[in-house]
């Protein structure tokens, strides 16, 4: 069985009440909630959140009850990965254990359920501990990124001997985007960190790969979504 997850947490300095927020429609966790639920391959769907109201949609429409996260998983600067494992070890506790841990950040609206799919069948094709969606950066550490040296003057952030003065000559780089996660439960119950094992990418085209952390984003992934759904791409 497939385990879908959503991280939900109540607190969002950037946009307050982001995780509930009305977005094209319908509250912003149901974007990713509504794709789970559809999606055949999912056994049982989970959302960890502190929010009440949350939990309560969350159970309502059919997620499973394993309580509110803990106050200490809770916080802004609590990883992801502790999250994870605590939502993990909870819903295993409920229904059995779990053939993989399918996640999908509530913050990521613009995926689309063939970006599910596709990271669902690359890992069961590659059996990897965790398979990570990703988009090619917009800027490269190789050429157009730079930081300040010991003496206070720019300098690209990894040169290269003879430099890259063409971005199609730069060795290409990944984002790391929160559209879709698909891991192996037994690495996440026993790995520290998420880059501890074989984490291949899975490549997402870049005009999906916003999440909302700002007031501009809110605006920038609302226009997308729009789109999207004027031409039929998503629907509410």
């Amino acid at each position: 069985m497939i385990l879908g997850h959503i991280g939900a947490r109540k607190g969002s300095k950037g946009v307050p009440g982001k995780n509930f927020r009305p977005l094209c429609g319908k509250p912003l966790i149901d974007w990713s909630l509504d794709q789970l639920f559809a999606n055949p391959r999912v056994g049982a769907v989970v959302v960890s959140t502190d929010d009440e109201e949350i939990y309560a949609h969350a159970v309502k429409r059919g997620a499973l009850e394993i309580g509110l996260r803990p106050a200490d998983l809770a916080t802004d600067t609590a990883p992801k990965w502790g999250v994870w494992q605590h939502a993990l070890a909870a819903s295993e506790a409920v229904i059995g254990p779990v053939s993989a841990f399918l996640d999908l950040d509530c913050t990521s609206p613009l995926r689309l359920p063939e970006d599910i799919d596709g990271a669902l069948s690359l890992y069961q094709i590659e059996h990897p501990d965790m398979v990570m969606s990703v988009c090619e950066a917009r800027k490269n550490p190789y050429f157009n990124m730079v930081e300040l040296d010991g003496s206070g003057r720019l300098q690209v952030s990894k040169p290269l001997p003879g430099g890259v003065w063409a971005r199609q000559n730069a060795p290409v780089v990944y984002e790391h985007v929160g559209l879709v996660y698909v891991v192996d439960p037994a690495y996440l119950a026993r790995a520290k960190t998420i880059y501890e094992g074989r984490v291949i990418p899975y490549v997402i085209p870049s005009e999906r790969c916003h999440d909302i952390d700002t007031p501009y984003d809110l605006r920038l992934v609302e226009f997308l979504l729009s789109e999207q759904l004027r031409e039929g791409m998503a629907k509410v």
